[in-house]
C-alpha cells in the first residue's frame, strides 16, 4: 500500500502521519505537508505520528532529516506512536539523539 499523509493542525501543533508506507513515494506530499505548516507564525511543535505508518525506509529518515533541517530553531520535532520495528530502525539510525522520541 502507497503512503498517504494526513496533516491536522490545533493551535501552535501540527501533527503529520503517513497511513500506510513512509518512502519515497510520499516525498513530495510530506514536503507539501510540512512546508504549508512552516508558514504558520505561531508554530511551536510538529508531531510526527507514526502509529498508522507501517513501514519506513532510508529515504523516509532522509525526510526526516530534511524536515528537521527545514524547521530549524522554529519549532520542537516529536516523533511518536512508533511500532517496534520503526522504533527499531530509528533507534539504530541514532535518531534518538536528534528527535525528541516518544
Amino acid at each position: 500500500m502507497t503512503g498517504q499523509v494526513v496533516v491536522s493542525s490545533q493551535g501552535s501543533m501540527v501533527t503529520i502521519s503517513v497511513h500506510g508506507r513512509f518512502d519515497f513515494n510520499v516525498h513530495k506530499e510530506f514536503r507539501d505537508a510540512y512546508e504549508t505548516a512552516l508558514k504558520n507564525d505561531q508554530l511551536e511543535n510538529f508531531v510526527i505520528d507514526f502509529q498508522p505508518t507501517e513501514y519506513i525506509d532510508s529515504s523516509a529518515l532522509g525526510m526526516l532529516l530534511i524536515l528537521r533541517e527545514r524547521i530549524g530553531s522554529k519549532a520542537r520535532i516529536k516523533l511518536t506512536r512508533c511500532n517496534k520495528e520503526i522504533r527499531s530502525t530509528l533507534d539504530i539510525s541514532n535518531f534518538n539523539k536528534l528527535f525528541d522520541i516518544q
